[in-house]
């Protein structure tokens, strides 16, 4: 596989874990399950609400 494609979900995983702290909810989590959602983890994170 390209390695570009890893550097870009890496980074995704990563935004997604500080859009995710930003609306008080766990990083860390976040980005685990970024690693394996990816883009889906970005689109449920823009639909749920700042708790």
């Amino acid at each position: 596989m390209n390695e570009g494609y890893f550097v870009g979900w890496g980074t995704l995983a990563l935004i997604n874990a500080v859009l995710a702290q930003g609306k008080n909810r766990s990083g860390l989590n976040w980005f685990i399950l970024s690693i394996f959602l990816g883009p889906i983890a970005t689109l449920l994170l823009a639909l749920l609400s700042k708790r």
